[in-house]
Parts: structure tokens; C-alpha cells; sequence
């Protein structure tokens, strides 16, 4: 092959990866953040909720932040660290940590559909900024409250009030902790991911010890193996992959993760944990879904 050979196929080859990974990585959202509920399931048979979410983003943002140091990526400003943190909390602990303490009580896969209100809520709060919803927004909001109605009628939230409640809280703050973030001056790339983890990850120590909280002595094989798979896969992979697809693909399409993963993780309850779910969960899940859906295609900018 010819020198100018050479620099033709170059080219070809950088316009054909993202047709490969594109499809890799929305495998990897749908797949491996779809298993990370039954992961928290499996988990939270030794470790507490807000000390394993601790742990795990302590030890996930430990990794990734040495990585991109010796990769010799800059370290955040001053201005920077402040809105990772105030972001961190917002979606680690109050979205990731709540939904920790709520699958104590609620099915990992009822847990994943409550959490798919989070879009909903997301239109919500972008209208705090002046980014009110249309009328066919509306119509999915409409929709996918009353989703969220109908699966609060079944079994699965219906037994664990206080379950049910810190889920609702838990898709509310992540909701606004990204209308806000998108707003203000963060990290650049994946430090912005590693910052966030270990700013959330003290907070959630602390809220885990604070609130008597301890560390088991002899925790199980499968929980610490949940443990780091949630760390190594749930945190590191699926954010990198997540940031991937949001650079080279559409918006609507790199955000579809969040009705899908319910889906994947009612399948992964059902076939690998025997949870079963009702009729009430299933029309509450297709309801919030459709909603959801909606307002997918209501965004979808004008040519």
C-alpha cells in the first residue's frame, strides 16, 4: 500500500468507529446500568445503603481520578471542585444513595421503574431556568405522573411507603442536580465524572457513619463481588460509555437509557432474584414509559 493510501484509509477508519461504538456503548447503558439495581440488591446483603454507595464512588473516583492524572489531564479549579461537589451530592447522594435506601424495601426492578420518573421531573426543572415545557411535554408529564400513581397502587411501593418516597426524592434531585450542573462551569470531560464521585463519595461516608452506619466485620462473597462490580462496571465503564455516545451521537439517543434500563432491570429481578411483579407494576411501568417516550419526541429540535 502507497503512502497516500495510507492517509486515505486513516480518515475512513476514524468515520467508521463511531459506527461500532456507538452501538457498543448504548449496549453497555442499557445492559450494565439496567443490572446495577440487582447489583444494589445483592450489595445490600452486607454492606448498608449510604456507606456502600460511599465506598463504591470513593473507590470508582479514586481510580479514574490517578488515571487521568498520570494521563496528564488538569486537576479541577477551586470553582470547579465547589460545583462538582454541589452536583456529586445532588446526583450520587441524593439520587444514588436514596435509591440504596430505598431497595432495602422495594424490588430492584420496581426501584428502576420509580427512578424512570426522573425525565419527568427533569422537564420540570428545566423551566426553573426558562426552558418551560410545550404542550406535548405537558401531555407527557400528565402521562407519566399518572404512571407514577398507578405503580404507587401496587404492591411494589404500596408495602414501603417510606421506600416509595425516597425514590420519588432520589429521581427529583438527580432531575435538578443536571439542569443545574449544565449551567455552571465543571470539570471537562471525564474529570468531571471522577471529581463528581469523590465529592459525593465523602458525603455519602459521612451521611452513612453519621447515621450509625457501620462497615461489616464479615460481609458475603456475592455482596462484595456486587460491590465492585458496581463500582468497576456501574461507575467507571458506563460513565465512560455514557460520555462516548453523548459526544458522537443525538441527545434523545444517548439519554434513552433512562426508559430503557427499567425494562432490563425487571427482566434481571425476574430471571435472576424471583421477583415478581404485579399487575399494578406492569401498567405503572408502561404508563411512566410511554410518558417518558413523549416527551423523547417532543424534544427533537426543528429542522
Amino acid at each position: 500500500m502507497s503512502a497516500i493510501d495510507d492517509v486515505s484509509a486513516a480518515p475512513a477508519r476514524t468515520q467508521d468507529e463511531p459506527r461500532l461504538l456507538i452501538p457498543l456503548g448504548l449496549f453497555t447503558l442499557y445492559v450494565v446500568w439496567g443490572s446495577t439495581y440487582l447489583g444494589i440488591r445483592y450489595a445490600l446483603e452486607s454492606y448498608p445503603p449510604f456507606l456502600l454507595a460511599g465506598v463504591r464512588f470513593l473507590g470508582a473516583g479514586l481510580a479514574m481520578y490517578g488515571f487521568l492524572r498520570l494521563r496528564g489531564v488538569r486537576p479541577p479549579t477551586r470553582r470547579q471542585w465547589r460545583n462538582a461537589a454541589v452536583t456529586g451530592v445532588l446526583l450520587l447522594l441524593g439520587g444514588n444513595g436514596l435509591v440504596c435506601y430505598a431497595e432495602q424495601s422495594v424490588s430492584s426492578g420496581i426501584a428502576a421503574v420509580a427512578v424512570a420518573s426522573m425525565p419527568l421531573f427533569a422537564a420540570v426543572f428545566s423551566g426553573m431556568y426558562g426552558q418551560w415545557p410545550s404542550r406535548r411535554e405537558t401531555v407527557g408529564l400528565l402521562i407519566g405522573f399518572a404512571g407514577v400513581v398507578v405503580l404507587n397502587l401496587g404492591s411494589g411501593l404500596s408495602g414501603s411507603r417510606l421506600g416509595a418516597l425516597a425514590l420519588i426524592v432520589a429521581a427529583m434531585s438527580w432531575a435538578f442536580g443536571s439542569a443545574w450542573s449544565k449551567r455552571q462551569d465543571m470539570p471537562p470531560g471525564p474529570m468531571n465524572t471522577a471529581a463528581q464521585m469523590l465529592c459525593a463519595s465523602v458525603a455519602l461516608l459521612l451521611v452513612g457513619f453519621g447515621t450509625g452506619e457501620h462497615l461489616p466485620a464479615h460481609p458475603t462473597m456475592r455482596a462484595t463481588a456486587a460491590l465492585v462490580y458496581l463500582a468497576l462496571f456501574g461507575s467507571i465503564l458506563a460513565f465512560s460509555a455514557y460520555l462516548y455516545v453523548l459526544k458522537h451521537a443525538r441527545p434523545a439517543l444517548a439519554t434513552s437509557y433512562a426508559y430503557v434500563n427499567p425494562p432490563v432491570a425487571v427482566l434481571f429481578g425476574v430471571l435472576l432474584a424471583g421477583e415478581h411483579v404485579g399487575p399494578f407494576d406492569l401498567g405503572g411501568m408502561a404508563i411512566i414509559l410511554v410518558g417518558v417516550g413523549v416527551i423523547t419526541l417532543a424534544k427533537k429540535p426543528a429542522r
